[in-house]
């Protein structure tokens, strides 16, 4: 049995329907169909998979859509430069190297690991220290440009704690709000020569270079050595002494590897992109075994086309050699050496003077 219909109900819905015909609507977003059925258009709401593609983004990350414009944008701002693979080999002899130094540094047992090794610009990078740090600038004598070492606040307390006999087992206590003590910046400083050497030695089987402590900064807008946009690498280490540590990050910008780009962009030590030592040697050592044709040149006279063309039989040509003249000697139409002709020993031959120098 069918309800009875108010009317007052019949109103209402008509003038809501009316309502949202009235309303503009953007087919492009809601995806109407614009079909010839009678004028009438259904609307159909996106879901969220569908604006996430159309937006270009993919579970959530930007950059990962199939070209979409709006990630091109959303990306424009990373630095994509290429890979140094020697560049982390380098990296790997440092964290070596640190585990051994800073335990004699330190007396005490120390864990070094590398976190990650990405590129950022350098801008970027100042924008995002977190304060308070101690930022060490030194320079690389050889290459002629500088890098930027950064001592989170953690690791400074852990140091000082350490280097002044703080008990073991418990964190190092932080005082924030003050600036760093004279004590506190010699302790550092001393830690930043030990990690500058270790990053020297790092190096030197690639290339030798020395890196030299320039200053210690507290305020990142005084270590500037390089423009915002600069791209630079940034590998960040951990350092671990028992229950304290702290981070410790190495930014060297690409102009500072510049010169030693070459080396970085290989796969292993030693490579010589193509060149096989050994193959070379072998081709060397085969060279002194290859037959060479040789012929002496008594003497070189010119004659026209025409003269040519007259000559038979008998036609005698005109030398001024004479038997003491000087012949020349060459190989493959190279003149290479001048000698007299003789005889030795029933054959003719012929005495090497002088080499011919080419200029």
């Amino acid at each position: 049995m069918a309800a009875p219909i108010d009317d007052d109900d019949d109103d209402a819905l008509a003038a809501e329907w009316a309502a949202m015909s009235d309303a503009p609507q953007d087919d492009s977003l809601f995806g109407a169909d614009t079909g010839d059925s009678g004028g009438g258009g259904s609307a159909r709401v996106l879901n969220q998979d569908e604006i996430d593609s159309l937006l270009g983004f993919d579970d959530g990350r930007a950059g990962t859509g199939d070209g979409s414009g709006i990630a091109a944008i959303v990306n424009s701002a990373l630095v994509s430069y290429e890979r140094l693979p020697m560049l982390e080999v380098v990296f790997d002899r440092l964290v070596r190297m640190m585990s051994t130094s800073l335990r004699n540094f330190t007396s005490d047992n120390v864990e070094v690991s590398l976190d990650n090794i990405t590129s950022i610009r350098f801008g970027d990078y100042l924008n995002s220290i977190p304060l308070p740090a101690m930022l060490s600038v030194f320079k690389a004598e050889e290459w002629d440009n500088f890098g930027l070492l950064t001592i989170d606040s953690a690791l400074i307390y852990s140091i000082v704690d350490v280097l002044l006999g703080g008990r073991r087992g418990t964190a190092a206590m932080r005082i924030e709000g003050r600036p760093y003590t004279t004590i506190e910046r010699n302790l550092v400083e001393r830690m930043v020569h030990v990690v500058l050497g270790d990053l020297s030695a790092a190096f030197d089987p690639l290339s030798p270079v020395t890196f030299r402590f320039d200053r210690l900064e507290t305020n990142p807008r005084f270590a500037a050595i390089a423009r915002p946009a600069n791209a630079a690498v940034l590998a960040r280490l951990r350092i671990d002494m028992d229950d304290r540590g702290g981070r410790l990050e190495l930014l060297l910008p690409y102009a500072t590897l510049e010169p030693v780009r070459e080396i970085l962009l290989q796969m292993f030590m030693g490579e010589k992109f193509g060149r096989d030592s050994i193959w070379e040697n072998h081709l060397a050592s085969e060279l002194w075994h290859t037959d060479v044709s040789v012929e002496a040149v008594l003497e070189e006279t010119s004659s026209s086309l025409r003269e040519v063309l007259e000559w038979e039989v008998g036609t005698r040509i005109m030398l001024n050699a004479t038997p003491t003249s000087m012949l020349s000697v060459r190989s493959g139409g190279v003149a290479m050496f001048h000698g007299k002709m003789g005889q030795r020993n029933g054959y003719i031959a012929i005495k090497l003077e002088n080499r011919i120098q080419k200029e």
